[in-house]
């Protein structure tokens, strides 16, 4: 049996659980600091708000 087939479905899986717990995370900073309204603060608010489809045009939220 090969091996490639299950290493590379190892590092698939590493990379979207990676992913999905950046994005996690962006959202609850941005829902703890209440900022939804601002521009993202950081690398993993700004990940989070391109993978939602949330972006601030004149300081105003729109999803």
């Amino acid at each position: 049996m090969s091996w490639l087939p299950l290493i590379i479905a190892a590092l698939l899986s590493i990379t979207v659980l990676v992913g999905y717990v950046m994005v996690m995370v962006g959202i609850r900073r941005q829902d703890k600091a209440l900022s939804l309204r601002r521009y993202p603060g950081g690398a993993s608010a700004s990940l989070a708000r391109k993978v939602t489809g949330c972006y601030v045009r004149d300081g105003v939220s729109w999803t």
